[in-house]
């Protein structure tokens, strides 16, 4: 009976192996080392750094999240301002968002001053407590607005037209007035608006890339080495997932693609070369 079910066995083995052969030719290995130059310095290997092998690259990826998270247009960001119309207006006909930025005075003319509200009262405050000589004082009184409005409106018409001719002829007194619209200045808002999509963005990137698009994730040895093996054939991306390696001066990150085919094993190096300079990128 032994005798008989050795031939089987035999048989049994083989056919194991020639399985396990063929799922070993099948796939692909990616073998990767990481090394990063300081600035007048030799090479020095990354250790115990993680690297993500995605389908997709990271780059990709974060634009699909953006894509699910888009920013308002700087026209629909203006509309929901707590501001007065006429303040939207001129923001949306300027290419400006700060309004305390140098030299604004240059950029608002007597006109726009009368008709922005904000502007209106920036400038009258700038020029308060007698610091500007001749400068046109109002007549009319909050309490003639209901009790005798056409007296109101005449005298206030009277005041802007002379406040109007007293700026076109004392286009100094114009200066200074941004250090009063700080508390109208929408660049706050549009800052943080940005602040807040980039820090989304970095917090949502990674976890799409793990859930959808990740093959294979491994740690670099002390030799800044890491090999994965049973990867089936095709383009992947390695990738730091924005995170940065760091070396001296310099910290990097990656998101190079390699073309993994079967039975072969890809050499990858990553290096200054094809790493991005985490100072000077974006996730």
């Amino acid at each position: 009976m032994r005798t008989k079910m050795r031939p089987l066995l035999l048989v049994c083995c083989l056919f194991f192996l020639a399985r396990v052969c063929a799922a070993q030719t099948s796939t692909g290995t990616l073998d990767v080392t990481v090394h990063i130059t300081p600035t007048g310095a030799r090479p020095e290997p990354v250790r115990q750094f993680t690297l993500y092998f995605l389908t997709k690259s990271y780059a990709d990826i974060v634009k699909e999240v953006e894509g699910n998270d888009v920013l308002p247009t700087r026209e629909e960001f203006i509309d929901n301002l707590k501001c007065t119309p006429q303040l939207k207006k001129w923001l949306k006909a300027h290419d400006v968002m700060d309004l305390t930025m140098p030299d604004f005075d240059k950029l608002v003319t007597p006109i726009e001053i009368m008709e922005v509200p904000e502007f209106l009262a920036a400038y009258q405050r700038s020029n308060s407590g007698g610091v500007t000589n001749g400068m046109p004082i109002p007549r009319f009184r909050e309490a003639d607005r209901e009790a005798n409005p056409e007296k109101y409106e005449k005298l206030k018409q009277e005041y802007i037209k002379a406040l109007k001719r007293f700026v076109e002829t004392h286009s100094s007194t114009v200066t200074g007035m941004e250090l009063e619209l700080g508390g109208v200045n929408p660049k706050y808002q549009w800052d943080k608006l940005h602040a807040d999509h980039k820090k989304k963005i970095a917090q949502l990137a990674p976890d799409t890339a793990q859930t959808k698009y990740l093959a294979a994730k491994a740690d670099t040895d002390m030799d800044g080495r890491v090999t994965v093996s049973g990867l089936a054939p095709g383009t992947y991306w390695v990738s730091s997932l924005g995170m940065d390696a760091s070396s001296g001066d310099r910290r990097l990150r990656w998101d190079v693609a390699a073309k993994v085919q079967a039975g072969q094993t890809t050499w990858l190096a990553l290096t200054n070369i094809n790493g991005v300079d985490a100072f000077s990128s974006q996730p």
